[in-house]
């Protein structure tokens, strides 16, 4: 790395106020946490809606980014999806993806944002990476073959960042989170992450008096979880931190079984049946765990108890499930 490129991974930001902060995807579960944790930062807060501005369109993002110059880029927009999601949706997931990262990374760079903070996921180390893994884990064995297309389009976003860092001396970082929770999270039957899929199921099996309450897999896999406002707080810090790395592990540093998880969702949700495993259906990698030294070496760390946090996650629930647009998905 050139000297002009260490001094610009290197400098802090001093402060948010007052700056023009792009947070794509702010509608999503991991954006509207990051809306959330600039409350109170009096800067310029820039939320495009697809609607609005279409992340795969080349022409209309570059035009949106030459006119609204943002200086800072928080970059959640993504397609997003559990195990049923990514593999029977493989090719929607790689070229969504690919669109978006490439529109709004080059288009950061071309119109002189100071800092990006891309986010990646742990889906992105190998199955048989060594645990816990560490960041130098990336691109040193194969990928779980369920969600390899959204992977391999996580891994190009991360390595755009490097390689615009390397040539062009831009300060774009990418972070890879474990499996988020939370207010937002996305409760669909087949297309939700692991906690919401069963936090859903939970419910609903308490609602109707089910003796039984089926988890997908054999409940042997471990997740290291983390909810979404800790990250949307680990994101700010990133931000505003001299990082002098490229990419950055952000997790709580431990993690739990498949069925340790249910065990608390049953808790938290009051459902009092069986717990049954359906081991037809797939397990996925059997562990993530993340090493967190480089962001702990930053000065964060995760301040969310998963129990309290399950709370939080259930209200977001009961609040939400009461729609007919919730109960119809």
């Amino acid at each position: 790395m050139s000297e002009r490129n260490e001094m610009t991974s290197a400098s802090s930001i001093a402060s948010l106020a007052g700056r023009r902060v792009w947070i794509t995807g702010h509608k999503g579960m991991l954006g509207s946490a990051m809306v959330r944790a600039m409350a109170g930062e009096d800067a310029h807060l820039l939320l495009t809606s697809r609607a609005e501005l279409d992340l795969t369109d080349k022409v209309a993002v570059l035009a949106w980014m030459e006119k609204s110059r943002p200086e800072l880029i928080f970059h959640i927009g993504a397609k997003v999806g559990g195990i049923h999601a990514n593999s029977t949706l493989p090719a929607d997931f790689l070229h969504e993806n690919l669109l978006i990262q490439s529109n709004v990374i080059d288009g950061a760079y071309r119109t002189g944002a100071e800092k990006l903070v891309f986010v990646a996921s742990n889906c992105t180390y190998p199955t048989d990476a060594q645990q816990p893994i560490a960041e130098d884990a990336l691109l040193t064995g194969p990928l779980d073959s369920n969600i390899r297309a959204y992977a391999v389009s996580k891994i190009a976003g991360i390595e755009m960042c490097r390689a615009y860092r390397r040539q062009h001396g831009s300060n774009f970082i990418a972070i890879i989170p474990p499996n988020l929770y939370g207010p937002g999270d996305n409760y669909h039957p087949q297309h939700s992450h692991v906690v919401a899929g069963i936090l859903r199921r939970a419910h609903e099996a308490k609602v109707a008096g089910a003796k039984e309450l089926v988890v997908w897999g054999d409940g042997t896999p471990r997740r290291e979880l983390l909810h979404v406002d800790d990250l949307a707080s680990a994101m700010k810090h990133v931000m505003l931190a001299p990082t002098t790395h490229d990419l950055y592990n952000i997790g709580c540093g431990h993690d739990l079984s498949i069925s340790e998880i249910a065990s608390i969702i049953e808790d938290v949700v009051g459902y009092e049946g069986r717990i049954v495993y359906d081991k037809t259906k797939p397990n996925g990698t059997m562990r993530k765990l993340l090493d967190i030294s480089r962001i702990l070496e930053l000065g964060w760390k995760a301040e969310i108890e998963e129990k309290s946090g399950l709370r939080s996650a259930y209200d977001d629930f009961l609040a939400r499930y009461q729609s007919p647009e919730m109960r119809e998905r």
